[in-house]
């Protein structure tokens, strides 16, 4: 292998386009970018580039450190310490930068409701003040610190900088990564069971449906709000007129539902109008616009995996797989589009071939998790038990005969793939964790300020991260690479820092433990705020075996959401109503009735939408419904239970006013409404309708 580094840099360049390639697609899958304002996906996206460089840049300082003797030429991918020592500088700078001015600035300016841009950043400015002001305060302590330990340089004031956006960037990597290196095996390990998941999806479907009904609900509550302002615009000044009407313009509230909403609210319009309350309604506008458009995607989500992983289920009798149905049409996955397979192929694909892999990958990662907590705890025990005590550092680091450590290829893959497994982890707990607020990524509808956070938090976890793997190498070989001596010189130039860095990451024990054993559980018993650290897996998990009928709720709710949608995906029949002059489907809150629509007026009535329940009504438990009442009660229910679900046909005679053809055939209930001729039932006064009165 020669000396000259143009290969390396050439890989190094093609790495850096294929990572701004994928970012770009991260930010489409998530943001219209047609619409989105360019100063927030600039921002945006250096966020996500800038932290995902260094997954190659650390890897490649690791084997530029190792010197050029190696055995065999393997040094795998080197650059210049000159270029490798400027690349950390960019990239921390612009990184440092981002985290602590331009993204919390950006996601206060897109969440303001002012109009003028003056007025946008005065609010923004406003709203990070005390933020800012608590950064200052700890500045100037920690500043005191180190001139009365180090003295009156340069140095001092860039290291205090430095050590507290990497105090606290590590105290937060540490938690949601130790969070995420349980909860994310877990999930693999759940979601291998096809039934489990079932019941995993129905439990979770009461709570997703609950918030879309409250969101549903506070976005009628502040387009009321904007309805009555626009009934008094008049009195207002010329500016506050066009501000009304933008606002009214964009709302999707009926005017004849807006007095009911108003009446139900109690929220009404102050009798001045002042800029200060518009901007505030249209910031809660805003909000309330995009939480409904995050429940609805929630739900549908949910609605299309249930549908989803009923059709596995169902397929183990047949061995045969097909994904049909309105739900499952907009969301067919890219196995789904290979014409390859075959139905029989594709249920061996979904019940044999996935679930195995799924195993396999819950196998690995827990392997991977066991090897950081461990790396974590003895890594300042190399010193005494050798530098293969860490199982990160013996896999990545190359150790001869003669005592000289290399990274190669091979080491420099393996790096990578250890810190790419650190910050999944960490970024999945990001997710799980209910401390963020309203905050969501949503496919294509984003919240502006949601996008500006979660890159703010890329940025700010990536670096600590990052400098905390290269610890739990060769001490020989990271002490020698560019990130030590641009960052990590300047973290332990107190021995508070050298300390802090060496020891806090033991604390990653404290999240691994609670949440393998439960702990927020009885934190939320002890303390009263368990519930913003409750964990939706283990909630779930209670809700499946201990009879609460959580579970069942969320079937009623989904089999409701697709009753009353076009597909028909599971088969069921199609909810219509019994007047066949204007068939239409029925609304979820309506009775099941079996008397389906002809095709031929189905078919002119057109596709019918899905229409969501104004409030969700609690759906019981079928098997506990029957155990209320006294002995006689319950028998006389379950009598009229048997007549009413089961069908009986009787043909009547001519005597008893009946047809004269011998067909054997005879009418269900419900047909031929009003012709006195209703079934077996209308001989003991029952209606075909099911005593329902139609408006």
């Amino acid at each position: 292998m020669t000396s000259s580094a143009a290969g390396s840099t050439a890989f190094f360049i093609l790495s850096l386009l294929s990572i701004c390639g994928l970012v770009l697609l991260l930010l489409r899958y998530y943001l219209p970018l047609r619409t989105t304002p360019a100063y927030v996906v600039v921002p945006v996206f250096l966020a996500i580039a800038l932290p995902a460089s260094i997954v190659v840049l650390l890897p490649i300082d690791l084997a530029s450190s190792a010197g050029l003797d190696t055995t065999d030429g393997a040094r795998g991918i080197w650059l210049n310490d000159t270029v490798v020592y400027k690349a950390w500088r960019i990239i921390y700078w612009l990184t440092f930068v981002l985290t602590w001015a331009i993204l919390p600035m950006l996601g206060e300016y897109c969440d303001s409701g002012y109009r003028e841009p003056k007025a946008r950043l005065q609010y923004a400015l406003r709203s990070n003040g005390r933020y800012w002001l608590i950064v200052l305060g700890c500045s100037i302590v920690g500043s005191i610190y180190l001139i009365w330990w180090n003295g009156f340089e340069a140095d001092t004031f860039k290291s205090l900088v430095m050590a507290l956006a990497y105090t606290w960037g590590l105290i937060l990597g540490i938690y949601l990564m130790g969070h995420g290196l349980v909860a994310f095996p877990r999930t693999l390990f759940r979601y291998a069971s096809v039934s489990e998941r079932l019941k995993r999806i129905q439990s979770g479907a009461p709570k997703v449906h609950e918030k879309l009904t409250e969101a549903l609900e506070k976005l009628d509550q502040y387009e009321d709000q904007v309805v009555q302002l626009k009934q008094r615009k008049n009195g207002t000044a010329r500016d506050f007129q066009d501000w009304i009407d933008e606002l009214a313009e964009k709302g999707s509230l009926p005017e004849n539902r807006a007095g009911v909403v108003g009446r139900m609210s109690t929220t009404t319009v102050p009798p001045v109008i002042t800029e200060r309350y518009l901007a505030d309604l249209t910031r809660k506008l805003k909000r309330a616009r995009h939480a409904k458009c995050r429940f609805e995607n929630e739900w549908d989500h949910v609605v299309r995996k249930a549908v989803r992983t009923q059709a596995i289920l169902d397929s183990k009798g047949s061995k045969h797989l097909e994904f049909k149905g309105a739900a499952l049409s907009a969301s067919r996955g890219p196995l789904d589009r290979i014409t390859l397979l075959n139905p029989y192929m594709r249920y061996h694909l979904h019940v044999h071939v996935i679930p195995a892999l799924t195993y396999a990958s819950w196998a690995i990662t827990i392997l991977a998790s066991i090897s950081i907590v461990w790396s974590e705890c003895v890594r300042e025990a190399q010193d005494l038990g050798g530098p293969k005590l860490s199982i990160i550092g013996w896999t990545v680091v190359h150790r001869h005969d003669n005592g000289r450590s290399s990274v190669g290829f091979n080491s420099q893959i393996i790096a990578a793939a250890w810190l790419c497994y650190m910050c999944i982890c960490a970024f999945y707990s990001l997710t799980e964790v209910k401390i963020w607020g309203n905050r969501a990524l949503v496919r294509r509808n984003t919240y502006q300020e949601s996008a500006t956070w979660y890159g703010l938090q890329v940025a700010k976890l990536t670096v600590p991260l990052s400098y905390n793997f290269l610890t739990m190498t060769d001490k020989n070989i990271w002490k020698g690479t560019m990130f030590y001596k641009f960052l990590g010189r300047l973290i332990v130039l107190s021995p508070l820092g050298e300390g802090f860095s060496a020891f806090f990451p033991i604390f990653i024990l404290v999240p691994v433990f609670a949440t393998a054993f439960g702990l927020y559980g009885r934190i939320k018993n002890i303390c009263g705020f368990g519930d913003l650290l409750d964990d939706d897996e283990d909630a779930h998990q209670a809700g499946l075996y201990a009879g609460t009928g959580s579970w069942r709720e969320g079937r009623a709710l989904i089999e409701r959401e697709i009753q009353g949608a076009s597909g028909n995906v599971l088969g069921l029949s199609q909810r219509t109503t019994t007047n066949t002059t204007s068939p239409s489907s029925s609304p979820p809150n309506e009775g099941y009735t079996d008397t389906p629509a002809p095709p031929a007026l189905r078919s002119r009535a057109g596709p019918s939408t899905s229409t969501r329940p104004e409030r969700r009504r609690p759906v019981g438990d079928d098997d506990d419904s029957a155990d209320e009442g006294n002995f006689f009660e319950n028998f006389a229910s379950r009598v009229r239970n048997t007549f009413e679900v089961n069908e009986f046909t009787f043909s009547r005679p001519k005597w008893m006013g009946g047809d004269d053809d011998d067909d054997g055939v005879g009418r269900r209930r419900g047909e031929g409404e009003g012709d006195g001729r209703n079934g077996f039932l209308s001989l003991f006064g029952g209606r075909g309708d099911e005593g329902r009165v139609r408006l």
